[in-house]
């Protein structure tokens, strides 16, 4: 599979930013090293299993969005909600037309992951990981997800459908390095 496509949605941020693409590789499940692989290889929403992982809730930060048509993209931190730094880095296309109201208008407020929008708003959905890849950071990552070391990082991407199994949203997920999910996750286990 090209790059290109691993890094969908993430890639029309980059290109839009005329920045070329990181190294990205396609991985099998078993390759993923522990913690990261526990976090990514699953048919779960992110946000409660970041929740789960950290002990804590989870917080959205916009960096970038547009909206086309009913098709809002946004590239996004997610964060421990208490200041413990970011936990995860990546895109979201979410299709506004195949959500009620309240919901489409959360969406559109940024201030909650589509995750918790999904459980808060009682929306059925399931989760479907369409592959699992490695990245070599760059200065994009890096400064997302707060790095100043090279790092080769793991992420997914991952469809969410709605019970009529029409797509909710294409996600891109990237993992901040694994030891530093060992030491965060630790820290908070022992607080």
């Amino acid at each position: 599979m090209p790059a290109l496509n691993l890094f969908y949605p993430l890639n029309e941020f980059y290109d839009e930013a005329r920045l070329p693409l990181p190294s990205v590789t396609r991985v099998e499940p078993i390759e993923i090293p522990e913690p990261c692989r526990g976090i990514l290889v699953h048919d779960l929403d992110m946000t409660p299993t970041l929740e789960d992982t950290y002990g804590g809730a989870i917080d959205l930060r916009v960096l970038k969005h547009s909206l086309r048509e009913n098709v809002f993209s946004r590239q996004i931190v997610l964060t421990l909600r208490d200041g413990g730094g970011p936990v995860l880095f990546g895109a979201i296309k979410i299709y506004l037309d195949r959500f009620p109201d309240k919901a489409r208008a959360l969406v559109l407020e940024m201030k909650q992951p589509l995750g918790t929008i999904l459980a808060t708003q009682g929306i059925a959905h399931s989760s479907h990981p369409a592959c699992y890849f490695s990245v070599a950071a760059d200065a994009l990552i890096n400064d997302a997800l707060q790095l100043t070391d090279p790092a080769l990082l793991y992420g997914r991407q991952n469809v969410l459908s709605d019970s009529s199994q029409r797509t909710l949203a294409q996600v891109l997920e990237i993992l901040p390095p694994c030891s530093y999910i060992e030491t965060l996750a630790s820290g908070r286990a022992r607080n």
